[in-house]
């Protein structure tokens, strides 16, 4: 399922590591991929430009581990639903929050990552991404099902789960 609901537009690359900005209106309807659960969320806009703490960086945020083993991420909401928090299971499509621009963001918009579960909480230099979404978002607008599990789990054979961030992160 789409990530955003209305209108929006996204691109096939990011700045510097593999995610998607979802460009959509402030306030436009984030929701859930797939079914899942939770595992964290981050509901107050902790970010400061003079500390740039990469945690930091998405602002209001919510990461699912959807049932097919992929984690999801979505960051710089304007708000979190008040029925989402950390532990509540989720069903595609229901609404996770608002798109906004919380965090080091200037233009309203959700960043959109997929990873390995990994550490659950607390690894953000994963969290945020590391396949390109575009493919499976041009699937998931056209109705499609199609599954990042093949290439989610072939990164994390390659790659494993670092302790910590790399170096400029």
């Amino acid at each position: 399922m789409f990530p955003v609901l209305g209108k929006s537009s996204y691109g096939r690359t990011h700045h510097d590591y593999q995610a998607t900005d979802v460009m959509a209106p402030c306030g436009a309807t984030v929701v859930a991929v797939t079914d899942g659960v939770v595992l964290e969320i981050s509901p107050v806009d902790l970010y400061d430009p003079k500390t740039d703490d990469g945690a930091l960086r998405g602002g209001k945020s919510v990461s699912l581990l959807g049932d097919d083993g992929v984690r999801y991420y979505g960051s710089h909401f304007s708000a979190i639903d008040g029925k989402i928090r950390a532990g509540v299971r989720v069903k595609a499509g229901q609404p996770l929050g608002k798109v906004g621009r919380t965090g080091l963001a200037s233009a309203c918009h959700l960043h959109f990552g997929m990873s390995p579960e990994c550490a659950s909480t607390g690894d953000w230099w994963i969290r945020r991404g590391v396949i390109w979404p575009w493919r499976y978002l041009d699937a998931w607008r056209k109705g499609a099902v199609k599954s990042p599990v093949t290439e989610i789990d072939t990164w994390e054979r390659k790659n494993g789960c670092s302790t910590k961030p790399p170096k400029g992160a």
